[in-house]
């Protein structure tokens, strides 16, 4: 069997990329032949415009036909392995698209079962509560502070002519201890003269005229 149909293959699997390397190879082998043939078209067209009409001119334009049978030959080789060369980037070009996005979906896959994953490990109804319970702790907070701001013994209304006498009081005072020299009056402490001291203090007339 292996006669007939030949040993099946174990090589690697043949690739776009290969099959077009190949052409292109192919392509720039028949490119070289073409320069060869182009340079011998030349050669024969310089002879024949040189030459007269005879047997001799005859013989070189007949080579020079053939020389270019087989340059049209080569070219149209050319064009259809450049054709085939076109269609394979294309498929090549298709193929690369496709793996790019068999690898996009694939990601997306990945991410998806990760997300479902991690969000599933979340409860909503317990972030709730706690925002819940952040806003009670927040209003037991500025009730405290409102709390300890408070003042004590402090009376909200002060009657303000109340509030002058009292002033109008302490400015008596403190011109009568002006006019004592610094002393404090007599009526604000109590009295207490020394065994040793022989005169009372020259202080008492003037708060007796002070009085008077």
């Amino acid at each position: 069997m292996n006669r007939l149909f030949g040993a099946k293959q174990t090589g690697p699997k043949p690739t776009l990329n290969g099959a077009i390397s190949n052409i292109d190879t192919r392509v720039a082998s028949i490119d070289t032949k073409l320069k060869a043939l182009n340079g011998e078209l030349s050669a024969y067209q310089e002879k024949l415009a040189k030459m007269r009409e005879g047997p001799g001119k005859q013989a070189i334009k007949q080579k020079a036909l053939k020389v270019l049978q087989k340059r049209k030959a080569y070219e149209a080789e050319k064009d259809k392995l450049e054709s085939q060369v076109w269609n394979m980037e294309q498929a090549q070009s298709m193929q690369d698209n496709l793996k790019n996005v068999m690898t996009q979906v694939d990601a997306m896959k990945t991410t998806n079962k990760e997300l479902r994953k991690q969000y599933g490990k979340i409860d909503i109804d317990k972030i709730e509560r706690l925002q819940d319970d952040m806003a009670d702790l927040m209003d037991v907070g500025n009730d405290i502070q409102e709390s300890l701001s408070r003042g004590y013994d402090i009376p909200d209304d002060v009657d303000e002519t109340e509030l002058d006498a009292e002033l109008e009081a302490l400015g008596l005072e403190q011109e009568l201890e002006q006019e004592m020299g610094g002393a404090v009056p007599g009526f604000l402490q109590d009295e207490v003269v020394p065994e040793f001291v022989d005169e009372p203090p020259q202080a008492e007339d003037k708060v007796k005229q002070v009085a008077g």
